[in-house]
Parts: C-alpha cells; sequence; structure tokens
C-alpha cells in the first residue's frame, strides 16, 4: 500500500520559477497574439480607460475647487461646482462599464480560440505525449491555466495600463502643483520599488509552486474517477479521499504561504504609503505657512499622493499576478510548440491511398517510456490482400504493440512497415487510419446514446446505414429491446452495457468505416461463451473480403485463418495454418491448443 501511494502521489515535477524578463515576456506575447483578431476592440476598451481614467483623476482637481469656493477663492459657486462633479461621476460611471464590457469581450474570445487551439493540439497529439503528462495535468493546462491568462486579459491588463497612465499623470499633475513637495514625495519611491522586488521573488516561487500542486489535485480526481470501479471493488474510498484530501492541504498550505508574503507585502507598502502621506501633510503645511502653496492645493496633492500610492500598490499585486500567467503561457507554449500528427484546421481532403499488400520488415520497437526495454526483436510478416493473419503467444510477447504499430501510433524504432511497397510512415496519417479499423478488447464507448456510438464511426452516416451495420454486428436485435432502443444512453465509457453488448457495438462502428485493413486485439478474450458466440458471429462478417490481423487469445477463433504466426519474446518462432502448426511434434502451437483444450474440458 505505502508503494502504491507513493506511486499515485507523485505529481507533475515542479519546474523552475519563471522570472519576468526579456525572454519570458516574449513567449508570454505569444499567447497574446490569439487577441490580435480582436485587436480594434482592445484598442476601444482602452480608449474608455484613458477617459475612465481622466474622469477620475479630475475627482482631486474638483475637490481642491470646492476647498477654494470655500476659502472664498473660486469665482465659482459651490452648487455648480457640486453638480458639474456629478456630471463627471456619471460620465466615469458610464465609461467605467464600457470599458470593463469591452476588455471581457476580448478576453471571452481570446480565451475561446486558446482553449479551442489547446484541445485541437492535444487531441492531435501522438499517442506517446499522452504517456508523458497525465490526463489530469492535461486537464489542469485547459482549466486552470487558461482561467489565469483570462484574469489578466479582463482585468490585470487593464488594471495594469489604469494604474500605469494614473502613476504617470498623477506625477506630472502634482509637480505642476508644487515641485518641492513632490521631490519630498518621490524620495519614498525607491524604498517601494526594492521591496516589490524581493517580495515578488519570493511570491513567484510560492505561486509556482501553489500552482502545481493543484494540478497534482486535478491528477488525482481524474484517475479515481477513470477507475471507480477499481476504486468500489477494493472499497478504497477512503484512501482515495485521504489522498486527495493530503493534496488538497498541500495545495492550501503552499496558497497560505504566498497569501503571508502577498499579506505581509501589501501591509509593508500600506505603512510606507500613509507613512509617505504624513510626511506630505507635514511637509506641506510648512510650505504653506511660509505661503509657497495655498491650502486648497495642499489638499489637491494628497489626493493625487493617495492616488499615486494606491497606483504603486496595486502595480505590485499585478507584478506577481504576470508572474503567475507568465508560468501558465510557458506551459501553454510547450504542449503548443508540440509537433500534431496532422492539421485539423486543413479541410482539403487527403489523397486517397491504393491498398495492397503490407510487409512488415524487420521491425524493432521500445516504448518512448522505456526505451531500454525492446518489446519487438525483428518481426517479419507479409500480408496478402483480402488474407486473415492471426497472431498467438502469451502475454507480453508484443501482439498488441504490433496492432499499434499497425495504427502508427507509435514508430518503429528500426526496420519499415510498407503497403503497396511504401512505407506506411510517408503516407497521410489520416489517409492510412481512414483503410484501417482496430476493435480492441477493452471497447471505450463514449458516454451518448448508441446511435451516436455506432455513428462515431462514420459521423456522415444516415440512419440506414447505422442500422444495417448494427445488423451484421448482430447488435441489432439487443439495441431495440432497450426501452429507448437506439437512443439508449450507454453511461460513462459504456459502463450501462455488457462487454458483449460493447464488443457488438465497437464492431458495428468498424463495419459502418468499412475499412481496408482491419484490426482485431483479442476482441472476444473476456467474454462469456455465450457473448463469444454472437460476437464471433459479429466479427465474421465484419471480416468477409477484407485483410484482417487477428490477435487471439482463445485459439479456436482463429482456425479459418490463413496464416498463423506465433510469438514468443517479441519475435516470431512459428508460421503456418492451424493444420500445419497442429502437425508439429512439440510445437509451441501445439502446445497452447492443447493446454486451453484440457482447460476447457476440466
Amino acid at each position: 500500500m505505502a508503494k502504491r501511494h507513493e506511486k499515485f502521489g507523485a505529481g507533475v515535477e515542479p519546474k523552475d520559477a519563471v522570472k519576468v524578463n526579456k525572454e519570458s515576456l516574449s513567449n508570454a506575447m505569444k499567447i497574446f497574439r490569439f487577441v490580435v483578431p480582436y485587436k480594434w476592440t482592445f484598442i476601444l476598451g482602452m480608449v474608455f480607460l484613458l477617459f475612465s481614467n481622466m474622469t477620475t483623476l479630475s475627482f482631486p482637481l474638483l475637490i481642491g475647487e470646492m476647498t477654494k469656493v470655500i476659502e472664498g477663492k473660486s469665482k465659482y459657486q459651490i452648487n455648480e461646482v457640486t453638480v458639474f462633479f456629478f456630471g463627471v461621476l456619471i460620465i466615469q460611471a458610464i465609461l467605467s462599464f464600457f470599458r470593463i464590457y469591452t476588455f471581457a469581450q476580448v478576453s471571452e474570445k481570446a480565451m475561446r480560440d486558446v482553449r479551442q487551439t489547446l484541445y485541437a493540439k492535444i487531441i492531435t497529439l501522438p499517442i506517446f505525449h499522452f504517456e508523458k503528462r497525465r490526463v489530469g495535468e492535461l486537464m489542469s493546462r485547459i482549466t486552470s491555466d487558461i482561467t489565469q491568462l483570462q484574469d489578466v486579459l479582463s482585468i490585470t491588463l487593464a488594471e495594469f495600463f489604469r494604474q500605469i497612465f494614473t502613476l504617470v499623470a498623477g506625477v506630472a499633475l502634482i509637480t505642476y502643483l508644487s515641485w518641492k513637495l513632490t521631490l519630498f514625495m518621490l524620495a519614498t519611491f525607491p524604498v517601494l520599488v526594492i521591496s516589490a522586488i524581493v517580495f515578488g521573488k519570493f511570491i513567484r516561487k510560492i505561486s509556482k509552486k501553489a500552482q502545481d500542486e493543484l494540478a497534482n489535485t486535478n491528477i488525482i480526481v481524474e484517475e479515481t474517477f477513470q477507475s471507480i470501479q477499481a476504486v468500489k471493488a477494493f472499497t478504497n474510498e477512503q484512501f482515495e479521499v485521504n489522498r486527495y484530501t493530503k493534496s488538497l492541504n498541500k495545495v492550501l498550505q503552499e496558497a497560505l504561504k504566498a497569501a503571508t508574503l502577498r499579506g505581509g507585502f501589501v501591509s509593508f507598502i500600506i505603512f510606507a504609503l500613509f507613512g509617505g502621506i504624513v510626511g506630505v501633510v507635514w511637509f506641506g503645511a510648512r510650505l504653506v505657512a511660509q505661503g509657497d502653496l495655498i491650502l486648497a492645493d495642499l489638499l489637491t496633492f494628497i489626493f493625487y499622493t493617495a492616488f499615486i500610492g494606491g497606483s504603486v500598490g496595486g502595480l505590485g499585486d499585478i507584478y506577481a499576478q504576470l508572474q503567475k500567467t507568465i508560468g501558465a503561457s510557458d506551459r501553454i507554449l510547450e504542449i503548443l510548440q508540440d509537433p500534431s500528427e496532422m492539421d485539423v484546421t486543413d479541410n482539403s481532403k487527403s489523397e486517397a491511398i491504393d491498398f495492397g499488400k503490407i510487409e512488415i520488415q524487420d521491425v524493432h520497437f521500445s516504448y518512448p517510456s522505456r526505451p531500454s526495454v525492446e518489446i519487438l526483436k525483428g518481426i517479419s510478416i507479409t500480408i496478402e490482400p483480402g488474407q486473415k493473419v492471426a497472431i498467438v503467444g502469451t502475454s507480453g510477447t508484443g501482439k498488441s504493440t504490433l496492432a499499434q504499430l499497425m495504427m502508427r501510433f507509435y514508430q518503429p524504432n528500426a526496420g519499415a512497415i510498407l503497403m503497396g511497397g511504401q512505407n506506411i510512415q510517408d503516407l497521410d496519417v489520416l489517409a492510412w487510419r481512414k483503410m484501417v479499423a482496430l476493435v480492441p478488447q477493452e471497447v471505450l464507448l463514449f458516454g451518448g446514446s448508441i446511435r451516436e456510438n455506432i455513428a462515431y464511426g462514420k459521423p456522415d452516416a444516415t440512419e440506414e446505414e447505422i442500422y444495417q451495420a448494427a445488423e451484421l454486428a448482430y447488435a441489432k436485435e439487443f439495441i431495440e429491446a432497450f426501452p429507448e432502443k437506439w437512443d439508449t444512453l450507454v453511461g460513462e465509457r459504456g459502463v450501462k452495457l455488457s462487454g458483449g453488448q460493447r464488443q457488438r457495438i465497437a464492431i458495428a462502428r468498424a463495419i459502418l468505416k468499412n475499412p481496408h485493413l482491419l484490426l482485431l486485439d483479442e476482441a472476444t478474450s473476456a467474454l462469456d461463451s455465450e457473448s463469444e458466440k454472437w460476437v464471433q458471429s459479429a466479427l465474421e462478417e465484419l471480416m468477409k473480403n477484407r485483410t484482417s490481423l487477428i490477435i487471439a487469445h482463445r485459439l479456436s477463433t482463429i482456425r479459418s485463418a490463413d496464416q498463423i504466426l506465433v510469438m514468443e519474446h517479441g519475435k516470431i518462432v512459428e508460421v503456418g495454418t492451424h493444420e500445419i502448426l497442429m502437425a508439429k511434434k512439440q510445437g509451441i502451437y501445439q502446445k497452447m491448443v492443447k493446454l486451453q483444450t484440457d482447460h476447457l474440458q476440466a
């Protein structure tokens, strides 16, 4: 149990903290290419932002004017200034609404495009990429990482520009009011900048750890839900809850560390800012006493100082948010830069391939995740068009691996698979896979209806074609026995159907696809005798006039094969028909048949 816990507790390896520098900003800006199609909407939002800020910065001036009215030094009446003040407030409220709505339009549309692009990239990656990254990690990239980007586009980026504008315009205005007081106030800035750099460095590291721990929790949930039957069968509900709770507590610890640092940083900033304001009031009072400044201008200066201080404090928080966003951008870009098998945005039709003789020539293969373990050790097979070739052997000899190579899920490390004399790796992957259908031992159906699952073999199929495929797969009878018939929901991964029913749905799907090459990967090994009878009948129908590669566990199902290949330790050790192989004295195939026959008789 301890080993299992250690294995499942392993999450995404923490990456180096992402620093805000020229290179990281350059990488992050690549994500902002998704904003380019909406640049005019973004520019409009910036216009609303600019005018909204201008109205906000007019507040201290208006308060100063009210003070002048009270002192009797203004040419306006208090009612006139008050009405004008309310007018500015209304304009500011309207501009703020349109600013928020406009930036929301940009962020929502851009993030829709990012999600679509990232999903399209993930789904077109080669199979071995899913061995490198667990499903929970990939889901975290699509969910939490993109949410961070969305926050930046809709809130953080707008706030950044607003704070910068407030800072620059505010400093210009207070310099105009009193350059002496401005120099005194700006003397506190170096302390704030240095503290922002120091605190930011630690906040960045802690936030990155919290993000990685959150990805780990998603992985646990994904694995648990996918293996819910195993969880319940072994009564490990409490174990899984404890494992998830432990991971959540790690997220909590890291998040609280980050919150502690952010809280300490903000507290320091507030102390420094208000301390600075007290100092400004003290020095300003001396200037008023000396006649270098009037009271109304001092009041206006204090309000602008508060605005500027708020901007500096806001920039510190924005800086920390940008650091987290750059980390999220890097993780998304890492996936987007991986090479895809195909381009789903290319609507041009693949060129048709002439199907011919298949030759597997001296193929060697090791899985990318286990490069030191050679699974196939020089496999050579010739399959003529229309032939039924069966592969048998004990578990772990590489039978299913060969089927995966035929599907081009992986590439051979050495040797080649040829079709009509041409290496299948040189063919268009879409065109090749359209010619091939795989019926695996463990059929995974989608959570929709039976009709939708059969139509997955040919999404544009007519109702008649779907019904005919189901009939040929001996599935129509049990489908129409359900109350909802073809609209029966199969449940998550097809859990509402029996193993034999799932297999026949998969066979109907393959019939609908109408492939040239059929790969049957132990399609009947996990079935009872009754289900096997129906599934075997469906398979015989499916194999008619098709080139078939049959990976079999139950040897009784392959007696009619044109060729039987016996594999052992990644090599082919016997070749022949059923009769030829049975005639071999002390042959491996003969022993396997005898063993299964004795087992059945027992």
